[in-house]
């Protein structure tokens, strides 16, 4: 049976617990999972890439040790349907938090699927303690001095807080 191999993208700023939940979840699917952190300098991300890649990594390697699935953390950018070929994917994997997630997802794997039809996209929706995370919300409520414990890995919190401190005193 081939390998199966899947591609998780997003810009992970920062990864919360509902981006860990679709890891978790989406490597029980597959053999091989690419997490492909996206370079988005338009998104203006509280993290610079490569702390998001390390942020990402910290958590996929204790998955990948409880699922047996090899799981690589990469960064990419350009055409999402480029990447996945470039890493052997035959699934991009997707998170769904709401009606609002899916009328976006939708146009998006449609245009993927004209680009190269032997891509899936499959999409895992978002398990009901998660459905409302969002790094957008998670950046807006550190910022605003909230609590975001309950959002994200104990790792993420202390950078967020960290960079948030830092933003403030600037």
């Amino acid at each position: 049976m081939p390998e199966r191999v899947g591609l998780y993208p997003g810009t992970f700023d920062p990864v919360t617990n509902g981006h860990v939940d679709v890891i978790s979840r989406g490597a029980r699917l597959l053999d091989r999972l690419v997490i492909g952190v996206a370079i988005n300098i338009g998104k203006g991300p509280l993290f610079p890439l490569e702390e998001r890649v390390e942020l990402v990594r910290a958590e996929a390697d204790g998955i990948a040790a409880r699922t047996g699935c090899r799981i690589e953390v990469r960064p990419f950018q350009g055409l999402l349907i480029g990447f996945a070929q470039e890493v052997g994917a035959q699934m991009i994997l997707r998170g769904l938090r709401a009606v609002t997630d899916f009328d976006y997802e939708f146009q998006m794997t449609g245009m993927n699927r004209r680009l190269d039809p032997a891509i899936e996209t499959v999409f895992l929706m978002a398990s009901e303690t998660n459905q409302f995370i969002s790094s957008r919300f998670v950046k807006e409520i550190a910022r605003l001095g909230g609590d975001i414990t309950s959002f994200v890995p104990k790792l993420t919190l202390e950078r967020t807080l960290l960079r948030v401190r830092e933003a403030a005193a600037e």
